[in-house]
């Protein structure tokens, strides 16, 4: 016996005109995520940016009524105010304009970068214990060096920045290798990814990049001349391991031909003519490479 399969040869496929609609409708929502993402990038800068005009509030009201620094008021006015005591030695609350931190409760011990005791750990004390920032700090002294500062300690020392997985610390060029660059009575907030912080300098402040090179451009366009090296907002962060500072995120200068790369937060093009640039020809300034520091006003 035979027997006959029929075949329907006239089964219902995706037209064009529906294959262009789907087609359309993942561009767009494909366009409406990264459009979104921007959008976060761009809210994220715009709350940095405030998070330190904040601070520059703060510090500039907490000057004019206590005649000081943050963190630099030395020992009479601050017990005549009630804020927390000072030590007797250099960057422990001097008075010099300079925010330093220490590492021993000795003379001779300050340094520019230090972080977990003396001044620059007490400025944030001080701005707290006067009502002047959000969040209470008041773990830190002027001369005590704190055990090993990591994991969920260092929110007791440093305010988180806005950009997610940063920390925000004061410092100094004293006494570090940009003294020459930098004039070291001005005073900078840093923003980087702070691991751990050893005041006695067995791992110093351990800290790493963790900004898009688009974002510390946007954060110095906005606020500054746009440009790593000049001007009151850099593209450097503070990496202390023993005696070794770090606070360069990439590497280029007038002499040098540097071409820009993954980890390069800035370089020059490969040009000695060119001045120096945030790295943004490479991958679209996406790579993850910076850290900033914004003057202190």
């Amino acid at each position: 016996m035979l027997r006959y399969t029929v075949v329907n040869y006239h089964r219902r496929a995706f037209t064009l005109i529906e294959l262009s609609i789907v087609l359309v409708v993942i561009g767009l929502i494909v366009g409406g995520v990264l459009a979104g993402q921007e959008l976060i990038r761009a809210a994220t800068i715009r709350a940095t940016i405030s998070q330190i005009e904040k601070y520059n509030t703060a510090v500039n009201t907490f000057r004019v009524k206590y005649e000081n620094l943050p963190g630099d008021i030395p020992s009479i006015p601050a017990t005549k105010f009630g804020l927390a005591a000072r030590g007797l030695y250099e960057g422990q609350g001097d008075g010099n304009g300079r925010i330093d931190g220490a590492w021993a409760n000795a003379p001779g011990s300050n340094y520019g970068v230090g972080q977990g005791m003396g001044e620059t750990a007490m400025f944030w004390v001080d701005l707290s214990t006067a009502h002047l920032i959000d969040g209470t700090f008041s773990t830190a002294t002027s001369t005590t060096v704190p055990p090993l500062i990591t994991g969920t300690s260092r929110s007791a020392y440093l305010p988180q920045a806005k950009l997610a997985n940063n920390y925000v610390y004061v410092w100094n060029p004293e006494g570090t290798p940009l003294n020459n660059t930098l004039t070291s009575s001005h005073n900078y907030f840093g923003i980087s990814a702070v691991s751990s912080i050893s005041s006695s300098c067995t791992a110093c402040m351990l800290s790493s990049a963790s900004l898009a090179v688009s974002e510390a451009y946007n954060i110095d366009k906005k606020t500054d001349d746009g440009f790593p090296l000049t001007g009151k907002v850099l593209g450097i962060y503070v990496n202390q391991t023993n005696s070794a500072i770090n606070l360069w995120a990439g590497t280029a200068n007038s002499s040098t031909a540097v071409a820009g790369s993954s980890t390069t937060c800035y370089d020059n093009n490969n040009n000695i003519a060119n001045p120096v640039v945030y790295s943004l020809q490479t991958n679209d300034g996406r790579n993850i490479a910076c850290g900033i520091s914004l003057q202190l006003q």
